[in-house]
């Protein structure tokens, strides 16, 4: 059975997608795996979002699609019958948690304090998202969570860039990064497919 954890290690870096039209879902996907990253995650912040997790399930079924801004149970059913392989929240809440187990689903929950990683960690869950990364301290309370709390994998988003990332990605507790610098709006809009995938190939690279 595959594990958030083995979703994560296969990052490194996540792009987090918000899909506006969806004729672009695919191409772009496919853009993003030709170069590389293989673990995609869809933000449930469009009307079309769902529909454009369906596509890309049924495109790339090798890709790794996850869901995004997943806060409830309605967003977490929606991304179950998508087929979404894992679901990210930017938080969470008792509630959450509890379905998200109930069903079955791969949930990495959201937490950026100490005390809502060790709640997150007494129910169970040892990967997390640290979020928003930059707002929240960084890779320095990154670094001081590692030592009381090891325990923990965390995949930090919000703030990341090519300039930063490999100082995240350094670090003994985080398994991946989000970030969003790989899909310049300018590139979608043209349908420049090519350039998306050079600018996922140097996000590849920042750990190769």
């Amino acid at each position: 059975m595959t594990e958030m954890i083995d979703i994560l290690k296969k990052g490194p870096v996540v792009p987090v997608i918000v899909i506006d039209n969806l004729e672009d879902a695919v191409p772009l996907a496919s853009a993003l795996v030709e170069g590389g990253l293989e673990v995609l995650e869809v933000t449930l912040r469009t009307p079309v979002a769902i529909d454009a997790v369906k596509a890309m399930k049924a495109a790339l079924p090798d890709a790794i699609i996850g869901t995004g801004t997943v806060t409830n149970m309605k967003t977490l059913h929606q991304s179950l019958e998508a087929g979404a392989d894992f679901m990210v929240s930017p938080g969470a809440t008792n509630s959450l948690l509890r379905d998200a187990v109930s069903e079955g689903a791969l949930l990495l929950p959201g937490a950026a304090t100490p005390s809502e990683a060790m709640h997150l960690l007494e129910e169970g869950f040892v990967c997390q998202k640290f979020f928003p990364a930059e707002a929240a301290g960084g890779v320095a309370m990154l670094k001081s969570i590692a030592g009381p709390l090891p325990q923990i994998t965390f995949c930090p988003t919000g703030g990341i860039s090519n300039t930063n990332a490999a100082n995240y990605l350094a670090l003994s507790n985080v398994a991946c990064v989000g970030g969003t610098w790989m899909l310049d709006k300018n590139l979608i809009k043209q349908k420049d497919w090519s350039a998306i995938t050079e600018l996922a190939r140097q996000a590849k690279q920042i750990v190769s």
